[in-house]
């Protein structure tokens, strides 16, 4: 009710400053005494034992959680931790400060239910956040954090990037992405394929097991973020060498570069397109990974989840978790507990007890 009171005005707004006007609104409000509290008690969404999740180490009250792009310096996490997602995921953060791409670079097309963006890696930088979630110790909901490389660093320093962001900021994620697949940085997606993807994912695990040993403890779980636009031999490449190179997971997947089906006039813009019109597309994907590593390499699922039929979808094609960010633009907080609602209804219909024994339930009747 509160956010669809809201949401003509925020559609009014040039994106971007609506989507400012959230994050650093959310951002504040959590500093206020009792605001978490409130904030579970109008948009909260109960455990049950049925959707809980055990992954990576990690609990998750639910299979829903937050996709990156919403809140890139996690300025809005604590907030954002109160509103029934079970985990999020901050960022893309860079080494270095950089502005992104010049404005306008942010566009919703509500026919379509989507948004094409072409931000380009925006951010205040490792250091910022790190000393921002160094003052969120007590998290709710596990917290991962996605690491990219700067505009500025060429691919084959950049290695050395995704270690410096994981040397800043592994004390403060519970788990990590490796993020190779934005549209909007020059060259970044050419990092998915070949030697240069197994020399990276070799540089990520070896500053992962150094950070391990540095601070104490298990080494934390990593996942690879991979596009939508691959082939069936580039998947299957990817696959391999994301195995090979002990990654804890992957997520599929990221923005499109596909502009199939739309009626919006904002169609022909440059940059990674999202919502609605990727569902079907992540889904396969998440299916063609599933089968390749024969359901033995954890997936999140992210692209075009707007509803239960869409996240069930997803975890049946073989995802143990699913990600949202522009169904919460069109929708707002309350998807959540809609979604909730519907997955337990699906189970009950599939005669499932847990939403584990759902996942990859589509390669099993074939």
């Amino acid at each position: 009710m509160l956010y669809r009171m809201a949401k003509p005005f925020l559609f009014r707004m040039d994106p971007e400053d609506a989507h400012h006007l959230i994050v650093d609104g959310m951002g504040a409000a959590s500093r206020i005494p009792g605001m978490g509290t409130l904030l579970s008690a109008v948009w909260g969404v109960g455990e049950t034992p049925d959707l809980a999740v055990d992954l990576f180490g990690l609990h998750f009250a639910h299979p829903i959680g937050l996709a990156a792009g919403l809140d890139k310096n996690a300025k809005a996490a604590s907030g954002l931790s109160r509103i029934g997602l079970s985990f999020l995921e901050v960022g893309t953060v860079t080494p270095l400060a950089q502005p992104g791409n010049e404005r306008p670079r942010l566009f919703r097309l509500p026919p379509d239910e989507a948004l094409i963006n072409r931000m380009g890696f925006n951010n205040e930088g490792a250091d910022a956040m790190a000393e921002r979630l160094g003052r969120f110790r007590r998290r709710p909901v596990p917290l991962a954090v996605n690491i990219g490389k700067n505009k500025a660093t060429p691919n084959e320093r950049a290695a050395d990037d995704y270690r410096v962001c994981l040397q800043k900021l592994y004390p403060h994620g519970d788990f990590f992405v490796v993020n190779i697949s934005s549209p909007n940085t020059p060259d970044l997606r050419a990092l998915q394929h070949g030697d240069e993807l197994l020399g990276l994912l070799a540089a990520v695990k070896e500053e992962m097991a150094l950070q391990a040993e540095r601070h104490g403890g298990l080494v934390k779980p990593i996942l690879v973020k991979i596009a939508p636009d691959n082939t069936d031999e580039q998947l299957r490449y990817m696959a391999e060498a994301i195995v090979r190179s002990g990654m804890s997971g992957v997520i599929a997947t990221n923005t499109t570069i596909g502009r199939d089906g739309l009626t919006h006039r904002h169609a022909g813009e440059s940059g990674g397109l999202s919502g609605r019109p990727l569902t079907r597309r992540s889904t396969e994907v998440i299916r063609a990974l599933y089968s390749l590593t024969e359901g033995k390499l954890p997936i999140i699922g992210s692209g075009g989840v707007f509803d239960a039929d869409d996240a069930y979808a997803k975890i049946r094609a073989g995802a143990s978790l699913v990600e949202v960010y522009t169904a919460l633009i069109y929708q707002g907080p309350g998807l959540l507990r809609q979604m909730h609602k519907g997955l337990r209804a699906r189970l009950r219909q599939d005669g499932f007890t847990r939403i584990t024994e759902a996942v990859g339930a589509d390669h099993r009747i074939r």
